[in-house]
C-alpha cells in the first residue's frame, strides 16, 4: 500500500482535531498512540533528550540507530518533541502542552509520573478535559505495584505460559509480545470510551489498563471453565486439532464445528472410520485416547504434501492451513489484498516497510502522514505552534 497523502478532497479521519501526550516507550504504549496517530490524532511523542524512547537503542546496532526496525514499527503519524524533564524551562514547556491536549498517554510505573510533577491530579487540575491513560504491568494497587512489568513475566504471571498442547512439552515464552500489544488495544478502547463519555460530560478521566489484566482477560474461555465448573479447558489439546509434519512443511488441522469431525478426517486421510471404534466414539472417549489418535494422523500426513492434505480436508469440510514462516506470511498473495504493508520512502538503511493497521474503515482509510520521526525531530515546530495557541 502507497503511503497516504494529505491533500485536496481527502477524507477527515476520525480522530482529527484529538491531541494526544505520548510519554510511552518501547512496546504497550506507543502501539496504542500509533493507532490513535494512524486514526489522526495529533500524536506529540515526548522523549527524553538523551537517548529517547528505550527501543530506538534496545536492539543492537542498526544503520538506522534510533530509528530501528523495532521503533519504525510503533511509531509512525507521531511527531517527536526531545526534552528534559529535570529541567524547569522544559517541564513548563510540556505542561503548556497539557493545556490544549485531549489525552496523556505513559506505561511506567505507578508514582513515576507524579515523581516528574506530571500526575493525574496535577494535569486535572491544569485540564479537566484531560483523558489521562496509564499502562503498567500489574496494576495502579496491590501487592506488585512496584516490580516491574515486562511481556514475558504477564505471560508466565497470568497463566498463559502455563499452557500447552501437551504438558510433556518444556514451559517456553511465546515469540510475539501478546501482552504488550493486547494490553496496548485495550487502552486504545479505554482512551476512545473516554473521549465518547467527555461528550456526555464535559470531563476527562483516568483510565488505566495492565498487561496482567489484559493476559487474564485473553483467557476469558478458559477461566470461566475452571472458576465455574473445575475444568480445564484447553483448546490446543483438543483430541481431533494438531499440527501435523507433511513431507514438504507441516499443516494445522480444526477438527470442529461438525457433529463427526473424525469420520470425515478419516475419509480425507483415507482411514476406515474411526468413530465407528468405542475407544473414538465421542469427544470424551477421543480426550481419553488422544495420543493414540495423535499419532495416527502423524502417521497418514507424513505420507503427502501440505498441498495434497489442504486439498483433501477441504473436500470434506475440515478446517486446516499450511503453517508459514512470517516471510511467507508477508508475501502472501492475500496479504497483499488486504494491503497490510505499508512502504515509506526509503531511509539511510535502506528500505521502509512496516505492518499497516488491521482496521480497514470504509470512510477512513489508513494512510501515513507522518513517519517514523528522528529523536526531536519536531521540537522547534510544536513550542512553536503552542506559543502561537497561548497568544490566540
Amino acid at each position: 500500500m502507497p503511503a497516504g497523502q494529505d491533500g485536496v478532497g481527502r477524507r477527515p479521519l476520525p480522530l482529527e482535531g484529538v491531541r494526544v501526550l505520548d510519554f510511552s516507550q518501547v512496546m504497550m504504549g506507543p502501539c496504542c498512540t500509533q493507532m490513535l496517530g494512524d486514526y489522526g490524532a495529533d500524536v506529540i511523542k515526548i522523549e527524553r533528550a538523551e537517548g529517547g524512547d528505550l527501543s530506538r537503542w534496545s536492539v543492537g546496532e542498526d544503520p538506522d540507530g534510533g530509528n530501528n526496525p523495532v521503533f519504525s514499527s510503533l511509531n509512525r503519524n507521531k511527531r517527536s518533541i526531545a526534552v528534559n524533564l529535570k529541567a524547569e524551562e522544559d517541564r513548563e514547556a510540556v505542561l503548556r502542552l497539557v493545556e490544549t491536549a485531549d489525552v496523556v498517554v505513559n506505561n511506567f510505573r505507578p508514582g513515576v509520573m507524579e515523581r516528574m510533577g506530571f500526575g493525574y491530579a496535577r494535569l486535572q487540575a491544569i485540564n479537566p478535559r484531560i483523558v489521562y491513560a496509564v499502562g503498567t504491568g500489574y496494576g495502579l494497587e496491590g501487592p506488585y505495584v512496584d516490580r516491574g512489568g515486562q511481556d514475558v513475566l504477564a505471560q508466565a504471571m497470568s497463566g498463559v505460559m502455563h499452557r500447552r498442547a501437551d504438558p510433556s512439552l518444556p514451559l517456553s515464552v511465546y515469540p510475539t509480545a501478546l501482552a504488550d500489544y493486547a494490553a496496548g488495544m485495550h487502552l486504545v478502547q479505554g482512551i476512545l470510551l473516554a473521549l465518547l463519555q467527555r461528550e456526555k460530560t464535559g470531563r476527562g478521566q483516568q483510565v488505566a489498563v495492565s498487561l496482567f489484566n489484559s493476559m487474564l482477560a485473553m483467557q476469558m474461555q478458559e477461566a470461566a471453565a475452571w472458576m465455574m465448573r473445575g475444568q480445564d479447558l484447553n483448546w490446543a489439546a483438543m483430541p481431533l486439532c494438531g499440527v501435523f509434519e507433511t513431507t514438504d512443511g507441516a499443516i494445522v488441522m480444526v477438527g470442529a464445528f461438525k457433529k463427526n469431525p473424525l469420520q470425515d478426517i478419516c475419509r480425507a486421510l483415507g482411514l476406515e472410520d474411526l468413530s465407528a471404534d468405542p475407544r473414538y466414539a465421542d469427544l470424551e472417549q477421543q480426550k481419553r485416547h488422544r495420543p493414540e489418535l495423535q499419532e495416527i494422523f502423524r502417521n497418514s500426513f507424513r505420507g503427502n504434501s501440505t498441498e495434497h492434505w489442504l486439498a483433501r480436508l477441504g473436500e470434506v469440510d475440515i478446517l486446516s492451513a499450511p503453517v508459514k514462516s512470517l516471510p511467507d506470511a508477508l508475501d502472501d498473495p492475500q496479504t497483499a489484498c488486504n494491503e497490510m504493508i505499508v512502504e515509506l520512502p526509503p531511509s539511510a538503511g535502506g528500505p521502509v516497510r512496516l505492518v499497516a493497521s488491521p482496521i480497514d474503515m470504509s470512510d477512513a482509510p489508513f494512510r501515513v502522514r507522518h513517519a517514523p520521526p528522528k529523536l526531536g525531530e519536531h521540537t522547534e515546530e510544536i513550542l512553536a505552534e503552542n506559543r502561537r495557541e497561548a497568544a490566540a
